[in-house]
Parts: C-alpha cells; structure tokens; sequence
C-alpha cells in the first residue's frame, strides 16, 4: 500500500487523536483535509468511514467501505468495518467472514475481538475461547481481550474463573467501571437480592462511587427484580444521565416508564433508543403496545420511517415498516366501508 504523505500522515494522526478524545467531527475534518491531498488512499477512506460508523451514520460508512473494498478487495480495516456493519445489522454470519478475513490479512488484538464477539452472539463460545487463548499468547497484558474472555467465561456458567478474571483486570485498571460492577454481580450470585441492594445503595453513596453508571444499573437491575420499579427508574435515569451516549439504560428506564404506566417518558426514551438500534426486537414491541393503546398507530409508522431514513440498510425494518402501512390501508378502507355502510342504512 502506498504510504501517506508527510502531509496526510500529520492530518490522519490528528484525527486519531482526536478520535480518541470523543471530538468525531473535528477528526472528520482533519481526515477530509488529508482526502483534499490524497482522495483514493484507503486508510484514509476506511478511518472515515469508521468515523461515520461511531455516529451511526451507516450508510455513509457503507459507501466508503465499498469503495475502499471495490479496489482493495483485502483491505483489512475496510474488511473489518464492513463486518462492524453487518453487526450492527444483526447479519452474524456475514459479520463473521468479514472479521475473520481481515483477522487472516492483519492478525491482532483488535481484529479478532470482532470474531470473538460475534461467536459470543452466535454461542459459539468454546470456539471464541479458543481464539482469545490464541490472542492473548502473542499480547498476554490486552486488558481488552482479558475483558472479552471474563465475558465468556461468565457466559459458559464458570462463574469463578470469571470473577478472578474481573479482579485482576480491577487491581491493573482500578478505572475500569464495566469490570467493577461485574465483580460486585458475582460475588452476590449465592446473596439475596435485598442483601444486594442494600450493599448497593451504600457504595453508590460514596463519592469515590456515586458517578459509576455501571453500578448505578445493576443497582436497578435488582430493584426491578424486587418490583420497586420507581426505584429503579430513577437509578437508570442516574445512570443514562452519567453516560448520555449509550442507548442501553435509556431502553431500561423506558421499559421500566412503561410497567408504571408513564407513557410519554417511556415513548419518549424508547424512541430515541429504538433510532439508535432499531434491531432490538423488545424496544420496537413496547413502543408498538403503547402507540395501540394511545390509538397513535401512526405515530409508530413515523417512527418507523425516522429509523428506517437513519439505517437505510435495514431489511427487517423496512420489511416492519411496510406490514405497517398496510395495516394502516386496511384499517382507513375498513373505516371507509363501514362509514359507506351507515350512511346507506339511512
């Protein structure tokens, strides 16, 4: 592959770091200065295009991945977004062959955790143990890789290897809120659940804790198991409110919104989840049970049409969207004829 310009190779730098500091659209505009410099080079294409991928603008993405891939047909970073994108889409498979061919041109730590998560979502588990064994051999100190493999583990049902796991991922990177909230879910496999939150409840009140979104849900995971469902709304809130950019706690809040039967907030969270990730099958439900029992179908057909604008790629979404409208046909000639009928009887 032809190397960058000293030019381009200044600006593509610049938007790594930048990248990596959550500023994605100053990272965008250093990439398209070196693009100005150098239109073809795929390493630029493919980090835009994964610049795009981080915010959710996929068919972008796709367009650039297609080009990289049309004329670089083993381009490994291209190869290995388009699999993030088949992801995304829930086209495991695909995904799979994607990840495992850019694996087999440029093998490595981040190529094969997109193997690895895929096999975990497909249950492939021993095979994904095989592959971060193998991984980790050549990178032993891969904090990520580590993680993935608690995951695992966990996933299996050896719940005690996976806790060691998680603590000594904790004791290298005390910062680590993910591996956090999983060692304090573990050790309270063989507790009650009460015992549980109150244990909770006096760690989130800590200062060096109350801003840790991790425990703030699994704090409400286990009020919602109690059926303190107010409790556990407003510990979701306090988690979606500490990490605004994820859709998960969002999507929880909402479900739980909704069994309180506050509609609008539960709507209105749902809604932004369901734009984000309109492959999740219990978020699309919901809003459905909802928008019929406030006699707002339409609204849901809009919905449909904002998420199917924003993830154009999505077959089953559109495939939703057109059951939908034809639903709403028959319902509107059904009104009609019965309306035609009344009049007549007069």
């Amino acid at each position: 592959m032809e190397e960058l310009s000293r030019y381009s190779r200044i600006k593509w730098e610049r938007s790594v770091r930048l990248k990596k500091d959550g500023a994605l659209q100053e990272a965008e505009c250093e990439l398209r200065e070196a693009l100005e410099e150098e239109p073809e080079h795929p390493l630029l294409l493919s980090s835009l295009a994964q610049l795009y991928l981080m915010q959710d603008r996929q068919k972008e993405a796709r367009i650039l991945t297609d080009t990289v891939l049309s004329s670089n047909p083993q381009y490994p970073q291209a190869l290995h977004i388009l699999g993030e994108i088949y992801y995304r889409e829930n086209k495991l498979q695909k995904a799979l062959q994607c990840f495992e061919r850019a694996y087999e041109m440029a093998p490595g730590a981040y190529m094969a955790r997109g193997i690895v998560k895929t096999l975990r979502d497909m249950k492939r588990y021993e095979e994904a143990l095989e592959l971060l064994d193998k991984a980790l051999a050549h990178d032993r100190d891969n904090l990520g890789l580590q993680k993935h493999r608690a995951v695992i583990l966990n996933r299996m049902g050896r719940e005690e290897e996976a806790l060691e796991l998680y603590e000594r991922i904790s004791k290298r990177d005390p910062t680590d809120k993910f591996a956090r909230r999983e060692i304090y879910r573990l050790k309270g496999l063989n507790r009650s659940d009460e015992k549980v939150v109150q244990e909770l409840k006096r760690v989130v009140n800590l200062e060096s804790r109350k801003d840790d979104a991790q425990l703030h849900e699994f704090l409400a995971q286990k009020l919602k198991k109690l059926g303190r469902l107010k409790e556990a709304a407003a510990e979701f809130q306090k988690a979606r409110e500490l990490e605004p950019d994820g859709h998960y706690f969002m999507a929880q809040e909402g479900f739980c919104r909704y069994r309180l039967g506050e509609y609008c907030e539960a709507i209105g969270l749902l809604e932004a989840a369901f734009l984000r990730d309109p492959n999740d099958f219990r978020i699309k439900a919901t809003l459905k049970k909802m928008y019929q029992a406030t006699n707002n179908l339409e609204g849901f057909v809009d919905l449909l049409e904002k998420a199917l604008e924003k993830h154009p790629q999505n077959v089953k979404l559109a495939g939703a969207l057109k059951g939908m409208r034809k639903k709403m046909e028959n319902k509107t000639i059904f009104q009609k004829k019965d309306h035609e009928g009344k009049v007549d009887h007069r």
